[in-house]
């Protein structure tokens, strides 16, 4: 079986679209959403509705359980906190009760396990980021331990398009648009974002994998990234690092998590309007 594996979609319609019309053309037999439906952008009904036209399977992401006021936004940032806020205010009672029904994690007995954050923990799974060695190879380790047999997990939630292996005791991450796997390893992949890019790569990316093969392809898809953008910019949802020149944002994420998140949650202390 060939499913497509998206994550990240974050209210993005024109990145879905596109997407979406990418994914008709690979001959896909089902697609898997790993969370994160809604949140800084401003089309989060028309997104849920193009999932669910397209039968689409999904977890809930941190974005989607916090607008279903499933967990709080304590550990939200200003600017995804407040796109918490306005998404909430600008969904009806059937999209909210879609999200508060969205599951934490799924499996394909065999095959895989979707989750949005990581596998390891059994409580909050949905804002643990595997950015760090330590963290892949405690979900890794989960994984190897699941009683339903897979040997693949999907996660998202770190925007970063990854596929990592453990073999024997070994972590490593592999690169390269096509992976085949191998039975005696163990393996966590992440399809990137739909439409929310944190690198100069604004393309939307996702995943494909055949099971039959063992095989994880990867894709890109261009959207005009601007249209989007001017919606959010108007709701006031854009934040204020999203004027920084393209140089100055990629330096910036080339610093350590730590001081990448430091930085982040200063800027955000400047609320537009304020003299902070």
């Amino acid at each position: 079986m060939r499913t497509a594996i998206i994550s990240d979609i974050h209210s993005n319609l024109e990145a879905l679209e596109a997407t979406l019309q990418d994914i008709a053309a690979h001959n896909v037999g089902g697609v898997l959403c790993l969370g994160d439906l809604v949140g800084y952008n401003t089309n989060p009904i028309e997104c849920i509705q193009l999932l669910r036209k397209h039968n689409v399977l999904c977890v809930a992401g941190n974005h989607d359980r916090a607008v279903a006021r499933q967990i709080t936004t304590a550990d939200f940032g200003y600017t995804a906190a407040r796109a918490v806020d306005w998404t909430r205010r600008h969904l009806d009672a059937d999209a909210l009760v879609y999200l508060s029904a969205l599951p934490t994690d799924l499996t394909i007995p065999n095959t895989l396990i979707a989750v949005h954050g990581a596998l390891h923990p059994t409580t909050g799974r949905e804002s643990v980021r595997l950015d760090t060695d330590e963290r892949r190879r405690l979900s890794l380790s989960a994984l190897s331990a699941h009683p339903l047999g897979a040997r693949l997990c999907a996660f998202g939630h770190t925007h970063q398009l990854g596929i990592y292996e453990l073999r024997g005791d070994v972590v490593r991450e592999l690169t390269g648009d096509r992976v085949f796997l191998r039975q005696d390893g163990w393996y966590l992949v992440n399809p990137g974002t739909i439409g929310q890019p944190r690198t100069s790569d604004l393309r939307a990316t996702y995943v494909i994998f055949d099971s039959a093969l063992g095989e994880l392809t990867t894709h890109r898809v261009v959207y005009d990234t601007t249209v989007p953008f001017m919606k959010s910019r108007k709701a006031g949802l854009v934040p204020i690092w999203a004027a920084f020149p393209q140089p100055v944002l990629d330096a910036l994420m080339r610093l350590p998590t730590p001081v990448r998140r430091s930085l982040r949650r200063g800027l955000e202390v400047f609320k537009p309007g304020t003299s902070r």
